[in-house]
């Protein structure tokens, strides 16, 4: 399954939004430094769909607040 997710790094609180079944708005605490975000993005990602964070690969994006996201299922 491949999302759109909208960063939203250094924020107050984290959490994951979901906008329609294919966006989403993710907080982080982390800043966008060396990779700090991207995985504080992975791990709320991982939890929100209940599945490992090894499990969630961003494909495009990695520079970028605009991101795509794979997810695959781990069943």
């Amino acid at each position: 399954m491949k999302i759109f997710v909208k960063a939203k790094p250094r924020a107050r609180e984290e959490k994951v939004e979901r906008i329609d079944d294919s966006n989403y708005v993710v907080s982080v605490k982390e800043p966008p430094e060396k990779g700090k975000a991207n995985q504080a993005i992975r791990n709320a990602l991982a939890i929100y769909f209940k599945t490992g964070s090894s499990c969630i690969k961003i494909v495009s994006g990695h520079g970028s607040r605009s991101k795509i996201i794979e997810i695959k299922n781990n069943i």
